[in-house]
């Protein structure tokens, strides 16, 4: 049975509605695009099918899943969208932290981030303090009780390790400062590529 088409467009713009409310946080002009792509995507779908019964109305929306799930891709999508025109680690991740709180990926990908954006800040900020500190910054071997030994990256601010070895001596101005820079610029290549991956393997209706 065939619905009118009055009938089929209130059912398709109530489901849009309910999308529309959901994208806290985009652009009032990205929002009207999303759900005029969104409702050129329906009708086509449901004309392609053969015309608009509630069945096939139905199944063309059900296909595109809760508006609650739909809007958090769409949310999603546009938040990496931003990090991938952006070289600013502050801004990048930022916009990890918010998709790590909507995607499993995406906490992954904050945690590497940090953990690259902290070494790096650490051999830069290291190499900074060395003609402050110079004779406990630096990266240093440290015996430890069971006579094993492990490499710190320290900063100055406490006392040079009575067992400890300096490693690189003054050498580590000119190195943590290649290193620091070296690991945020990976890093931030790390976090664009792993955006754009992510969207490419989840695309929205209509793209």
């Amino acid at each position: 049975m065939t619905i009118p088409a009055d009938d089929a467009q209130q059912k398709i713009e109530t489901y849009l509605g309910s999308v529309r409310a959901r994208l806290r946080g985009i652009d009032e002009t990205d929002v009207r695009d999303i759900v005029t792509e969104l409702r050129s995507h329906i009708t086509d779908k449901v004309a392609a099918s053969g015309g608009a019964t509630p069945a096939r109305v139905h199944a063309a929306l059900a296909a595109l899943g809760a508006p609650e799930e739909l809007a958090g891709q769409y949310i999603t999508d546009n938040l990496l969208a931003k990090a991938e025109i952006t070289r600013s680690p502050v801004r990048i991740l930022d916009v990890l932290f918010r998709w790590a709180s909507l995607s499993v990926a995406g906490f992954f990908v904050l945690l590497a981030s940090i953990a690259g954006y902290f070494l790096g800040g650490s051999f830069f900020l290291c190499a900074l303090l060395k003609p402050l500190h110079p004779g406990t910054a630096g990266l240093w071997l440290i015996p430890d009780a069971s006579g094993d030994s492990t490499i710190s990256l320290r900063l100055g601010f406490s006392t040079a390790p009575s067992s400890g070895k300096e490693l690189l001596g003054w050498w580590i101005l000119p190195l943590g400062l290649v290193i620091g820079c070296g690991l945020v610029v990976v890093t931030t290549r790390f976090a664009i590529w792993s955006t754009r991956r992510y969207r490419a393997s989840r695309p929205l209706p209509g793209n």
